[in-house]
C-alpha cells in the first residue's frame, strides 16, 4: 500500500489493513479448497463435499472485505463520468453522495445480513458441518466495514496524490 491509494492514513488504517490481509487471505485459501476438491475428485476418485459450501464462504469473504478496502481506498462504488464533467462545486456534492449511498447501503447489509443469520444460524450446511447463517456474516462483516469506511471518507478529506510524472524524450536526454 501507498500513501496514493488513500490506505496509510486515517483513523481505520489498521482496519482497512485488516480487511485487504483478510482479503487476500481468503482468495488464498480458495484457491487450496479448490485444489484439494480437484485432487479428491480426479486423483483420489472421492470427491469431498465440503469443498464447495467453504469455497463459496471464502469467496463471500474476499469479495465483501475487497469492496470495502475499494471503498475507503476510493477505487470502488464511482461516479467517474459524472464526477469529470461536472464544475468544482457540483463535484464535491456529488461525491459526499455517492459516500452517503455507499453508507446506507453498507448499513442495510449489516441489518439485512445479522437477521438473516439469526434466522437461520440453526440450520446446518448441505455437505459441510456448517450453520446456514454463516454465509451471511461475510456480509454483516462487510456491509459493517463499507458503511464505516464511507462515514470516514465523508467527514475526513482525501488524501492528495499527485499526478504522474511524464517526461519528454527531450527532458530525459537533456536535449
Amino acid at each position: 500500500m501507498t500513501d496514493s491509494d488513500g490506505l496509510e492514513s486515517g483513523p481505520f488504517r489498521i482496519l482497512a489493513l485488516l480487511a485487504l490481509i483478510g482479503s487476500c487471505s481468503s482468495l488464498v485459501a480458495l484457491v487450496l479448497v479448490e485444489v484439494w476438491q480437484v485432487i479428491g475428485r480426479y486423483a483420489l476418485n472421492d470427491s469431498p463435499s465440503w469443498t464447495e459450501p467453504v469455497a463459496l464462504l471464502l469467496l463471500k469473504f474476499a469479495l465483501m472485505l475487497g469492496a470495502a478496502v475499494g471503498i475507503r481506498s476510493g477505487a470502488h462504488f464511482r461516479f467517474l463520468l459524472l464526477v469529470e464533467v461536472s464544475g468544482p462545486k457540483w463535484r464535491a456534492r456529488l461525491e459526499a453522495i455517492a459516500l452517503v449511498v455507499c453508507a446506507l447501503i453498507g448499513a442495510v447489509l449489516t441489518i439485512w445480513s445479522s437477521i438473516m443469520a439469526t434466522d437461520t444460524w440453526g440450520i446446518k450446511v448441505a455437505g459441510a458441518a456448517l450453520p446456514t447463517g454463516i454465509y451471511f456474516v461475510p456480509f454483516f462483516t462487510g456491509g459493517a466495514l463499507i458503511c464505516l469506511f464511507a462515514i470516514e471518507r465523508l467527514f475526513l478529506p482525501a488524501p492528495k496524490t499527485e499526478p504522474p510524472v511524464t517526461e519528454t524524450l527531450e527532458q530525459t536526454h537533456g536535449r
